[in-house]
């Protein structure tokens, strides 16, 4: 069916008439914990974290969930969305039954369906789309732990096209920088060790509002023990209240600070000598390079004083090797994001930081073998050189190369599967090339727990049940311990929700492709896996978290030849892989654009109550932080004639306008930017408590700047205006 019309999810399919009950209730209910309690372990789902726990149930009723106190993600403690999960398996606004768009009347709409007929449609149009153009036509898009096993169904037919969003909207840069610099990355959880540094460095990275958990206590670790804090970031944020330093920069000049810093420490001799001979190449064309770059030359650019520059330097260096300039999570900034992340990675290696206490340790994880089955085929093409040939340093996939792939009746790909992931809150600036790649495709099946804005263009949309509610692969991730931790069903699915496994391999067996699921139960993986390793499923399901033990030391030894996964062996300050493909071989800067006159840089970022966009009809979260506000500095608010606490809209120059959204006036961010906290302003209907709640800043980002690295989107070079509206 082409001309794909955008669909709501209508209430009448199964929801209840009544809204969620929030936080409180009756005084006359017994107190919690005096019914017959039983717990069951688990792993949070609420972020990429995934922290350890304990789910705890009162009389076959969720009561809390706890962290687990071995679990190295998060020391026995959750943050406030683990805590929160919960409201996840208790929303009613959840996905409850497959649904397929049908015609009727000259009108598309969803209609409930069994599983066997959903899958029985998903089948029929990927062999024909495999009949007409080839088996290796169909994409997967993912976020989440579930998503491995349509990846692995869709491979088994033939197409091993994928896109993690996580990557190109948000990681990519730095996976890339610190790959060409160190061989390697940084991690998931990040590698850094804070809990050792005496001087933390933080470029943009909202600790304390991101709640990277374990991070997040390493980090007051070392504050409590008296580590200096500098913290660059036009807003005043939670770290910057902290700090020692706070450079509140002008947007977008990141890299000519660093090189600045760079200047200071090989011009006053203040480097780590023995670690850059022993360990780092192209040494001499970096100290040519940096000499232009001094802080007078920064000051220009970054509105920062000379003085504060080398200072902070200096600071630094009095710390090495201790001395930790933090690489961030989101990454995907202004389209020179991989410059800007290889500038961190050769400012670590100036300071000795890379494999010592203090910066950035060694990360282990469980040998844990892959449970036997078919490998499946290789693909008929290379997926890569079609879709995104342009970024040929990049392994992953990148999301927004997919999309524009999607376009047309040649575009080369022909059907999407979408599993957990908003794309049109996700990807910024393509809502229009959403819209037209649903419309040319012949097949999109989007997978999740929740409605959003992306089940709208499904043909078929497939509930999968909550966390709570199900089995996913064991949780084995690098870590300063190696540990196991169980992800365990505490209920059963709730009305006809299925977990990803059951689908991905329901879908297999009706394209004849069962061999490639070789269990009946999910389970049944996870006990031969574990017992590979000297456990079971049994006693994970007592445990829930088990440590192994380390093969190799957390640092470097005094005397240690390490050899770098890099094509000198060594740190490479200097990368020649860059130069081959007509890149820069050390980082350049780019003045950023300016706002247009009247306009401001738009800032976003991350609340500790919510997950981007997928926590905001959490009943529990959302009594926390039902809105988000625009922050704006109170000279700005006196040129607009707005007032704290007004409703305006945001204007974007193309005149693109934002839900209403509520003003915060204030002096913690720059004149010239405002800021808003990301995940708002969601149109789909279906999500009761959060829908037209907010602004969306995806829908509002029309300067989007690829990378031409690493493919990803550069998301803070766009710019609004605020047009007062009254409260209606």
């Amino acid at each position: 069916m082409n001309r794909r019309e955008f669909l709501k999810i209508s209430t009448a399919l199964g929801v209840g008439g009544t809204m969620p009950v929030l936080l409180g209730g009756c005084a006359s209910k017994p107190l919690p914990g005096t019914g017959q309690v039983t717990t069951s372990p688990t792993v949070c789902n609420m972020c990429f974290w995934q922290c350890a726990g304990t789910l705890y149930q009162e009389d076959g009723k969720p009561w809390k969930v706890v962290g687990h106190p071995d679990d190295p993600h998060c020391e026995g403690r959750l943050c406030t969305r683990g805590t929160g999960g919960i409201g996840a398996y208790l929303d009613p606004d959840r996905l409850r039954q497959p649904l397929l768009r049908v015609e009727k009347g000259g009108q598309q709409q969803f209609m409930p369906v069994s599983w066997d007929e959903a899958f029985d449609f998903i089948a029929k149009r990927m062999n024909a789309i495999g009949e007409q153009h080839g088996r290796d036509r169909l994409a997967l898009l993912s976020h989440g732990d579930g998503g491995k096993h349509f990846r692995h169904m869709l491979r088994a037919f033939g197409s091993h096209a994928y896109a993690h969003p996580s990557f190109a909207q948000c990681r990519g840069p730095r996976a890339t920088a610190f790959g060409l610099t160190y061989g390697e990355g940084v991690g998931s959880p990040d590698r850094t060790d804070m809990a050792n540094s005496r001087c933390i460095v933080l470029i943009g990275s909202h600790l304390g509002e991101n709640l990277h958990n374990s991070q997040v206590q390493t980090w007051v670790q070392a504050l409590d023990k008296g580590a200096t804090l500098i913290t660059v970031d036009p807003r005043f944020s939670v770290a910057a209240s902290k700090s020692d330093y706070w450079l509140p920069i002008k947007p977008g000049t990141d890299i000519a600070l660093l090189l600045a810093w760079m200047n200071v420490l090989i011009n006053e001799d203040l480097y780590d000598h023995d670690y850059v001979a022993r360990y780092c190449s192209g040494f001499e064309q970096l100290v040519a390079y940096v000499q232009a770059f001094n802080p007078e030359w920064a000051y220009l650019e970054t509105g920062l004083e000379p003085g504060v520059i080398r200072a902070t330097a200096r600071t630094m260096a009095q710390a090495m090797p201790a001395s930790l300039v933090h690489p961030g999570r989101f990454t995907a900034w202004y389209g020179n994001d991989t410059q800007r992340c290889r500038a961190i990675a050769i400012l670590n290696a100036l300071l000795g930081s890379w494999g010592r206490p203090g910066g950035f340790y060694r990360q282990e994880k469980v040998e844990l073998p892959h449970y036997p089955a078919p490998r499946p085929p290789k693909p008929q093409r290379d997926w890569r050189a079609i879709v995104q040939g342009d970024f040929p340093l990049v392994s992953s996939g990148i999301s927004n190369q997919l999309i524009e792939h999607s376009i047309g009746p040649d575009a080369f790909i022909k059907g999407w599967f979408v599993y957990a992931t908003n794309l049109p809150m996700t990807v910024p600036g393509m809502g229009e090339q959403i819209k037209a790649a649903a419309e040319s495709l012949a097949l999109m099946v989007v997978i999740d727990t929740m409605p959003a804005e992306i089940t709208g263009y499904a043909d078929v949309v497939l509930p999968e049940c909550t966390y709570l509610e199900r089995y996913d692969d064991i949780r084995n991730k690098a870590e300063r311990i190696p540990t196991l931790a169980l992800r365990m069903p505490a209920f059963e699915p709730g009305y006809e929700s299925k977990p990803a496994w059951w689908m991905a391999k329901g879908i297999a067996e009706r394209l004849g492709l069962g061999e490639y699921f070789p269990y009946k139960d999910y389970s049944e993986v996870l006990d031969w896996q574990l017992k590979q390793v000297g456990s079971s499923l049994s006693e994970m399901q007592q445990i829930g978290v088990k440590p192994f033990g380390r093969k190799t030391a957390p640092y470097f030894g005094v005397d240690e030849a390490v050899q770098f996964n890099t094509p000198s062996g060594k740190i490479e300050l200097y990368s020649n892989i860059l130069a081959d493909v007509g890149q820069d071989p050390l980082p350049r800067y780019t003045p950023p654009e300016r706002p247009p006159a009247g306009y401001y840089h738009l800032n976003f970022g991350r609340s500790p109550a919510h997950t981007f966009g997928r926590t905001t009809n959490n009943p529990q979260l959302f009594e926390l932080m039902p809105e988000n506000t625009v922050w704006v500095h109170p000279t700005a608010a006196a040129t607009l004639r707005i007032a704290n606490g007004d409703y305006v809209e945001l204007q974007n120059p193309e005149g693109r306008r934002s839900n209403r959204i509520r003003v915060r006036v204030t002096e913690r961010i720059r004149p010239d930017s405002v800021f808003m906290v990301h995940g708002f302003g969601h149109t789909d209907k279906r999500q009761r408590l959060t829908q037209g709640v907010g602004a969306d800043d995806a829908a509002l980002m029309h300067n989007v700047k690829i990378d031409p690295i690493a493919g990803s989107t550069g998301m803070r070079a766009s710019f609004v205006t605020l047009v007062k509206r009254e409260v209606s």
